[in-house]
């Protein structure tokens, strides 16, 4: 049987057959679904549980980010639940007794016009209004910690100055998915790969279970954390959501000696770079413009962002590409995630994190394993509620968000 795995220290978890029933269903094994699980075992001794995912763990956008982490978004909400993400992510390595390589590199946005530097200089005093380390350099002090980075004047847009969170940074996006897998196996968690939706079972407006190309499986709580295609499954349960798909492309270059000591984004000419871990420059730019689930990259995206990232690092010409790809982002009207209750009693979703997943992940499983767990929202993500788009209580972070990081 495939869940009787024998004791090895190769295996992180095991790949167990589904049950008949469990007292709640993560759909999507990413980082959400995974970290999840996690907070709901270990905070709220729930461990009959399962995290369904249609392909194989963390293959989704959680194999299909570029990493970055922080915390500089303008309004209080926003910060409260990304600065919470980062004291975990500070914390989680020993936590999961799992060294995920999170380098607290910091990152730099760059300002390249009289707007940006005013924007700039606004978010830099909001964040540190809300205890989130921010400051502002002036283009020297840019020219001091990324010496690679080119600050003349003769270029389409000079570089005015930075914000700079020193905390911030990046992590091996893999080994935080193992790490979350391996902690939720050992509290009881099932993990159950190569299962994918295909409907629900209601009672009324009531869910009770999960139809899966494995079978139906009951169920008394349902999680949706399916990033690009929650509004995919919220259709199957009957209800719509307020979130476009786009896809996102990313690259990396061949392997280099350590060049880039930073995070470099710039949301005016849509670049944002780092040095991975083990050499290669991992590049980005803004979603693609129309809606899609495409999962790979196309020459004219990837053209544009090359040529923005040549601009501002001459040193770049000289790298080759090595591979492209494409993740499937889930963006609202206010570029601010969805976390929370549903219109279907006992279904609650976790979606539109747009760019800004990854980072959010720690947080994002803590308060949504929370909502789970008591019904009620936590305070945290209490602003982030599906009724917000009724309300109009909107937290529009678009332009803290405006790359795709």
């Amino acid at each position: 049987m495939a869940d009787k795995l024998p004791e090895h220290p190769d295996f992180l978890w095991h790949n167990p057959d589904p049950k008949p029933s469990y007292d709640a269903i993560i759909v999507g094994g990413g980082g959400h679904g995974l970290a999840t699980a996690y907070f709901l075992a270990k905070n709220h001794g729930m461990t009959n549980i399962a995290v369904l995912e249609k392909g194989w763990l963390a293959g989704g956008n959680m194999a299909r980010n570029t990493t970055i982490i922080r915390s500089n978004y303008l309004w209080d909400e926003s910060a409260a639940m990304y600065e919470h993400a980062l004291k975990l992510w500070e914390t989680l390595p020993e936590e999961l007794e799992y060294d995920f390589l999170f380098s607290q590199r910091g990152v730099m946005n760059l300002a390249h016009t009289l707007g940006d530097v005013r924007e700039s200089m606004r978010r830099v005093g909001a964040n540190q209004l809300n205890g989130v380390d921010a400051e502002w350099l002036d283009p020297k002090q840019v020219k001091e910690l990324c010496p690679i980075l080119n600050i003349s004047d003769n270029i389409r847009y000079p570089v005015m100055g930075a914000t700079y969170q020193p905390r911030a940074g990046i992590a091996k996006h893999d080994h935080v998915a193992w790490a979350f897998a391996r902690k939720c196996d050992e509290l009881g968690v099932d993990i159950i790969q190569n299962c994918e939706v295909t409907g629900f079972v209601k009672d009324g407006n009531r869910v009770t279970g999960v139809k899966t190309n494995r079978g139906t499986i009951n169920t008394e709580k349902v999680g949706l954390c399916a990033a690009g295609h929650s509004s995919v499954l919220a259709e199957m349960a009957g209800f719509r959501l307020p979130i476009q798909s786009h896809p996102l492309q990313a690259l990396v270059s061949e392997l280099h000696e350590p060049v880039h000591p930073t995070v470099v984004m710039s949301n005016h000419v849509h670049v944002y770079v780092s040095q991975a871990h083990k050499g290669e420059l991992v590049m980005g730019a803004g979603v693609d413009s129309y809606n899609g689930y495409g999962q790979r990259g196309s020459f004219h995206v990837i053209e544009h962002q090359m040529a923005a990232a040549v601009e501002l690092f001459p040193i770049f010409a000289r790298a080759h590409v090595l591979r492209t790809w494409g993740g499937v982002v889930d963006t609202t009207l206010d570029a601010s995630p969805i976390v929370g209750t549903t219109p279907v009693e006992n279904m609650f979703v976790n979606c539109g994190w747009g760019t800004g997943g990854f980072k959010g992940t720690p947080s994002a499983g803590y308060t949504f394993a929370h909502t789970i767990a008591t019904g009620a929202p936590h305070e945290l993500n209490a602003p982030f509620a599906l009724e917000r788009f009724e309300t109009g209580a909107l937290i529009d972070e678009h332009g803290a968000a405006a790359v795709a990081h």
